[in-house]
């Protein structure tokens, strides 16, 4: 089966992949004919791809996280590539296919990713920041094994999103012994709870998020773990002016730096400012590798990449 990474233009190919996500669209013809508008993917990446001329039995058979057998060809359409399905049909139990085996991952278990969460929740030395950071992780502790940080800009993929808290605090870690005017208490609850809210405020499954919650629509995580934190204070009756309340909300409300960015106020602490460059660097370094891992290895060049301004990444070959 030829995986998603090792495609190229103009080859022909057949291979089982997941219908990641699926759209029913309309071309501009007079009259218009209905299509399929579909991202297949497996765990080495994902491409558009359009099944044209679809019936009404193919919108009623297709749908989203299903499993698919594809005849199609790569074609590149404004620079980008994507597939023209010639055949599809929906795996069959006979194919011995599993879901799981076309879901990208976290390269560190999700065991492994919350127990170095949870050990550097408990190695924080004050204990009503740890007793907040507990308690606002504890409401969503399940979903964290899971659930991506983000659809589609970073770590977009099963465990993504503890992936992302565990490498930000290793360079947390890092920034407090070379920067000894943090303090470490709170840099690194504001790692742990800047993204807290995001399983609320997307629905996934698997890693692959489907639409955002009501919640997230409407006041979005960075809102939410704000008031997670008003009611962890609350509930643990610390006093809601306290400088670690004020302090860790402000680390979550100014993460994302500027407004246009969905911050409601920008970095006025030092640990908010670490906070949002570290945020920053993890996630864009996360789209280099990630269009590095699934580019093939012989093109120079990577997609465009949204987060990086639109820009490709260059593989330099010494």
């Amino acid at each position: 089966m030829t995986l998603i990474k090792q495609l190229k233009n103009q080859d022909e190919f057949v291979g089982f992949y997941l219908l990641k996500e699926l759209e029913v669209k309309q071309t501009n013809a007079n009259p218009p004919k209905d299509f399929l508008d579909i991202v297949l993917a497996d765990a080495t990446g994902e491409m558009p791809a359009k099944f044209w001329d679809a019936s009404q039995t193919d919108k009623e058979t297709f749908f989203p996280m299903g499993v698919v057998k594809v005849r199609g060809l790569v074609q590149t359409y404004r620079e980008k590539l994507q597939v023209k399905i010639m055949q599809i049909r929906p795996a069959k139990e006979e194919d011995g296919i599993k879901l799981t085996d076309f879901i990208r991952s976290a390269p560190i278990s999700p065991n492994d990713l919350i127990h170095t969460i949870q050990s550097v929740i408990a190695a924080i030395s004050d204990d009503e920041i740890r007793s907040i950071v507990r308690f606002c992780v504890g409401k969503v502790e399940e979903k964290l094994e899971s659930y991506p940080a983000a659809k589609t800009h970073h770590h977009a993929y099963f465990a993504g999103l503890a992936y992302h808290m565990v490498r930000m605090l290793e360079i947390g870690d890092f920034l407090c012994k070379q920067r000894s005017f943090l303090n470490s208490d709170l840099l690194k609850a504001g790692i742990i709870l800047h993204d807290i809210a995001k399983p609320e405020e997307m629905i996934a499954q698997l890693g692959i998020v489907s639409e955002y919650s009501v919640q997230g629509k409407l006041l979005g995580h960075i809102s939410m773990a704000s008031n997670w934190i008003t009611e962890a204070a609350i509930t643990l009756d610390i006093a809601l002016d306290s400088p670690k309340v004020l302090g860790l909300q402000h680390l979550v409300l100014s993460h994302h730096n500027l407004g246009e960015w969905g911050s409601p106020v920008q970095p006025q602490m030092a640990e908010a400012v670490a906070l949002h460059h570290i945020d920053a660097l993890d996630a864009k370094l996360q789209m280099v590798e990630d269009a590095l891992n699934t580019t093939p290895e012989t093109e120079e060049w990577t997609p465009l990449i949204r987060g990086l301004e639109n820009k490709g990444i260059y593989r330099l070959r010494l």
